[in-house]
C-alpha cells in the first residue's frame, strides 16, 4: 500500500529534480543558443514529427493558453516558418502547417539536440548507458504506473514504413488465428485492407502507425477514410502479447483520435465483433457508442458484427 513519505525522501526527489534540470539544460531561456525560447521550439517539433495540427488540439497536446500559442503562431508565419491551411477533410478547419522554410530551420537544431545528448552519452561506456538508460525507464515507469505522469510507456509509436503493412497483416492472421480459432479468410481481408491503405493513401486524411518495444514491433492501428464527409474510420488495432499491460492499446486510439482532430474529422467510426473484449473495453472507456449489431458466420465462427461510434 502507498507509504507517506518522510522529509528527507522529499529532499531528495527535489534535489534530484534540479540536478536533473541542471545537468540537461531545461532551465535555459534560450535553448541552444538559438532565438527561440523552450516553448517555440516544443511547437516547432510537434509540428515537425507529428504533422498538421488544429491550434486547439496544440495547445492541448502542449498545455499552452490559447492567446499564448497565437502569439508564437504570429511570429511564425512573419517570419514564413508556419502557414495557415484548409484541413483537406473540412475545408472550415484550419491547420498549422510547418513550411518547407520552417522545417529547414527546425531540423538543424534537432541535429544539434539529438548530438548534445549523444555527446553525453558519449562519456559513457556500453555498461554505463544501458545501467542510465534502465535507470531512467525505472523512474518513467514507477511514476507512470501510479499516475503521476500522462505518458512514460515502455514504447515508440512512429507513421509506417515500408514492409510494416505487410507484418500488420501477417500478425493479424497469426493473432487470430491462435487466440480466436479464425480460419484464414481474416489475413485476407486484412490485407485487402492494408492494400488499399497502400495503393489510396492520402496522408492529410489518413495515418498508420507502429509500435516498438526494444526494436520489435508489438502494435499498430490506422485512421482511413470513411466515404463520408467528416468522418473517420479506427482500423488496424493490434496489441501483441508482450505489450499488454502497458497501456499501448488506449495510446494507440488516443493518437488516431488526436490525429483525426487535427485532419477536421468529426467523428470516429470503427468495426469489431463481440469476440474482441479487450479492444471493446478501450473502445468503451474512450466514449464510444454501439451504434449497430449484425449476428453473422464469418471467418469460420458464429459472431456479432458491432459498429461502434465516437463524436470527436
Amino acid at each position: 500500500m502507498p507509504a507517506s513519505p518522510n522529509s528527507e525522501k522529499i529532499t531528495l526527489v527535489r534535489s534530484y529534480n534540479r540536478f536533473f534540470t541542471r545537468h540537461i539544460g531545461v532551465l535555459s531561456e534560450r535553448l541552444l543558443q538559438t532565438e527561440f525560447t523552450l516553448t517555440e521550439l516544443r511547437v516547432l517539433y510537434e509540428l515537425a514529427h507529428h504533422g498538421d495540427q488544429q491550434p486547439a488540439a496544440l495547445c492541448r497536446q502542449l498545455g499552452l493558453d490559447r492567446g499564448y500559442l497565437s502569439r508564437i503562431v504570429g511570429r511564425f508565419e512573419s517570419a514564413g516558418m508556419v502557414a495557415k491551411i484548409a484541413s483537406a477533410v473540412d475545408g472550415r478547419a484550419k491547420l498549422l502547417h510547418l513550411t518547407d522554410h520552417g522545417r529547414a530551420v527546425y531540423e538543424p537544431l534537432d541535429r544539434r539536440s539529438c548530438e548534445e545528448v549523444g555527446d553525453m552519452l558519449a562519456r559513457f561506456d556500453e555498461a554505463d548507458q544501458q545501467r542510465l538508460l534502465d535507470a531512467m525507464a525505472t523512474i518513467q515507469t514507477l511514476l507512470e504506473k501510479k499516475g503521476v505522469m500522462k505518458f512514460a510507456q515502455p514504447f515508440v509509436v512512429r507513421t509506417h514504413q515500408p514492409g510494416d503493412l505487410a507484418w500488420i497483416a501477417r500478425r493479424h492472421g497469426e493473432f487470430y488465428v491462435e487466440q480466436q480459432g479464425w480460419d484464414s479468410s481474416f489475413e485476407t481481408m486484412v490485407e485487402q485492407i492494408c492494400g488499399d491503405l497502400e495503393h489510396d493513401f492520402d496522408p492529410a486524411a489518413e495515418r498508420c502507425w507502429i509500435a516498438e518495444m526494444g526494436g520489435e514491433r508489438v502494435g499498430s492501428i490506422a485512421v482511413t477514410r470513411s466515404g463520408e464527409a467528416g468522418v473517420a474510420k479506427l482500423r488496424l488495432l493490434l496489441v501483441a502479447e508482450q505489450a499488454r499491460g502497458s497501456g499501448l492499446g488506449a495510446h494507440l486510439v488516443d493518437t488516431c483520435h488526436e490525429f483525426a482532430r487535427n485532419a477536421g474529422y468529426r467523428r470516429m467510426r470503427l468495426w469489431t465483433t463481440n469476440h474482441q473484449e479487450d479492444a471493446r473495453h478501450i473502445y468503451r472507456n474512450k466514449g464510444y457508442v454501439l451504434v449497430a449489431e449484425e449476428p453473422v458466420h464469418a471467418f469460420g465462427k458464429a459472431m456479432i458484427n458491432e459498429t461502434w461510434e465516437l463524436d470527436l
